[in-house]
């Protein structure tokens, strides 16, 4: 198994974790904060991108589409 899937499964895990935990206390950039790092876990271990690759890709999304609006709940 490659290190950077592996690498992924943890940055997935400490996401959703830090996503629950700040539902939990109310903290809506915490949420925020831990589904990008979900997302970025997500795109790693998909992807078998570096952490770096993972890191660029959202950050060039988030340039793209400045005006993209999350539909669901956080």
């Amino acid at each position: 198994m490659n290190r950077d899937i592996v690498a992924g499964n943890w940055k997935l895990i400490k996401g959703y974790l830090k996503t629950q935990w700040n539902r939990f206390t109310g903290n809506r950039p915490g949420v925020i904060a831990g589904m990008r790092l979900t997302m970025a876990g997500r795109i790693q271990v998909d992807c078998g991108n570096t952490n770096q690759e993972a890191d660029q890709q959202l950050r060039r999304f988030a340039k793209n589409n400045k005006d993209y609006r999350y539909k669901g709940s956080l």
